[in-house]
């Protein structure tokens, strides 16, 4: 209550952080490339500007409160910036005439048509959008799914925008004979038991269903073994994400662009404590729970929505645990290193270069942003790879003064939770690898996702002959963990950072200014003609767009860029 009161008052606030997890609904073209710069709001069209709005009883869909079944020839019309109506997850069902709803198949007399996604009128949030009304306008008048997704699929629009709900989408249904006998042979074949669990339809296309997991269980007197078979080599601990908490069994495995989950209410109550194997070679992952009352199970639960399916990971929801705030430790006058405790029944390795996504209700509204997790601190002894910490994660925060969800954060107590979701992101650990020159360039809390990259690169990467940081900020007293960078570039002669000051002091004795082409043709170059780089960015939206042009001005291809947005 303390909280929510506090939040309340934060309409003396204006504009967003730097880097607003809603900078943009529908917003960036891809996730891989780089984020649009923000558009400069109007004095009173901030985030809490527009959460008081939605709260003012103001009609803002102009229908008076009606919910309507939305044609595609009535959403074409409305097409401009002062009539915008946008469509979310509108795609059309492959059913005639038909329901089909978990393995379930109705008919279906009373509509011609399927109804499908969440239909918008976004005229009145065009100035409130802080990616711009351009942004908006690209999915005006149409079904703005895919450009939801590829910018924040995490962003929770039924929420930010319930108020602008003209209704649901009405799509003509497309005959699919063939879908459907395939769908009504899937729910016959679904009645075969598995240890008495009914496996919900595989959500894969047929040539692939061979390399599909699949899963069993077994049971001792004192235990239950969920044995997952990937078919794949080389798992690892951070593809496995397992959370079991009040008789609810989630585990989902990360194999590329796709995963496979097991989701089950158990049948019975087993304890807070669960225990990961890992069979690398064979990619076979267990997953064992300790019985609360030593019986025997005559199933191991009822399946949930999605369990026992494969598809890819833009596809699945995120899924979020609560954990608990253990300590806040100041880094910098502005920046703290937040310590998350994970939940007991809860295996999660964030992989090197992923974020996860915090998740607040502010105002009623469920407000959601992305970070990096980090280490607790910079290891200066390379001789063996760091052993995962599965029970704590790191998040080095940076509380900005007109900020909502970082004062939010900052105003938590020692004990209290946060939701945290699964990690996301397409690095991949095998572009170090192949490469002799690793180059990062970060400004500001850009800094977070090199933590864990110097780290991996410094310890398992043999091949490297450079690690160079160069990392931007405003002042001396901006630098993150100057101290053991400089530090780390004593231990280890592969390692060099270079600090750059664009407000520097008189005696500041470094090299100064902003990212520019000149400063980047100074310190960014192979240490040999044809040696293979890669060169990973991150920090604020215009930081990272200008230095990828800058990059590509230089002559490196985009296939030797990595930058980091979410």
């Amino acid at each position: 209550m303390q909280l929510m009161l506090y939040v309340l008052d934060l309409h003396l606030w204006r504009g967003f952080e730097n880097i607003c997890c809603l900078e943009t609904l529908l917003g960036k073209q891809t996730r891989s490339k780089v984020a649009l710069s923000n558009v400069p709001l109007k004095p009173g069209r901030s985030l809490m500007d527009w959460i008081r709005l939605t709260k003012s009883g103001k009609d803002l869909t102009g229908l008076k409160g009606r919910l309507i079944e939305v044609t595609e020839d009535e959403l074409s019309k409305h097409n401009k910036k002062e009539d915008c109506w946008i469509c979310i997850r509108g795609l059309p069902f492959l059913c005639s005439q038909m329901t089909c709803e978990k393995n379930i198949i109705t008919e279906n007399h009373s509509s011609p048509h399927m109804w499908t996604g969440f239909v918008y009128n976004v005229t009145p949030y065009m100035e409130y959008h802080p990616g711009g009304e351009d942004e908006l306008m690209k999915a005006a008048g149409t079904d703005g799914t895919d450009l939801f997704d590829q910018v924040h699929r995490w962003v929770n629009y039924e929420s930010m925008l319930k108020e602008c709900l003209v209704g649901r989408m009405a799509v003509k249904p497309i005959a699919a004979p063939k879908v459907l006998a395939e769908i009504s042979s899937t729910v016959s074949e679904d009645k075969k038991q598995l240890n008495g669990v009914l496996p919900e339809k595989k959500v894969l296309a047929s040539s692939s269903k061979d390399l599909s997991p699949s899963y069993d269980w077994f049971q001792t007197d004192s235990l239950i073994k969920i044995v997952i078979y990937t078919k794949q080599k080389d798992m690892n601990a951070e593809l496995v994400i397992v959370d079991c908490q009040d008789k609810q069994l989630r585990g989902e495995i990360i194999m590329d662009d796709h995963s496979y989950l097991v989701e089950v209410d158990l049948d019975h109550a087993v304890s807070e404590d669960v225990a990961v194997n890992i069979a690398e070679k064979v990619g076979k992952v267990e997953i064992i729970l300790n019985k609360k009352d030593n019986i025997h199970w005559k199933m191991l639960g009822q399946p949930r929505e999605g369990h026992n399916t494969f598809i890819k990971r833009t596809d699945r929801g995120l899924f979020f645990r609560k954990c608990k705030l253990v300590s806040k430790t100041e880094v910098t006058h502005d920046t703290k290193l937040f310590c998350l405790m994970l939940p007991k029944g809860t295996h999660l390795c964030v992989p090197t270069g992923q974020h996860v996504y915090l998740k607040q209700i502010i105002a009623g509204t469920e407000v959601v942003k992305p970070y990096t997790p980090v280490l607790p601190f910079l290891p200066l002894d390379f001789q063996e790879p760091p052993r995962h910490d599965s029970v704590h994660m790191y998040l080095m925060i940076k509380i900005y003064s007109h900020g909502l969800f970082t004062q939010a954060l900052d105003y938590l107590q020692i004990g209290d939770y946060i939701s945290v979701s699964n990690p996301e992101g397409n690095f991949k650990k095998s572009q170090v690898q192949t490469s002799e020159d690793l180059l990062l360039l970060a400004g500001g809390t850009g800094f977070t996702p090199m933590v864990k990259l110097l780290n991996f690169a410094l310890t398992e990467v043999s091949c490297l002959r450079t690690v160079k940081l160069i990392f931007f900020n405003k002042t001396e007293d901006d630098i993150l963990w100057r101290s053991q960078l400089e530090q780390l570039a004593l231990k280890d002669e592969r390692f060099e950072v270079q600090f750059i000051l664009s407000q520097p002091s008189k005696d500041w004795v470094g090299k100064q200014g902003k990212i520019s082409s000149c400063l980047l043709s100074e310190f960014v170059k192979r240490s040999r003609r044809d040696s293979k780089v890669l060169i990973c960015i991150c920090g604020p939206a215009p930081f990272t767009e200008q230095g990828v042009q800058y990059l590509k001005d230089l002559g490196y291809s985009q296939e030797e860029i990595h930058a980091f947005t979410a």
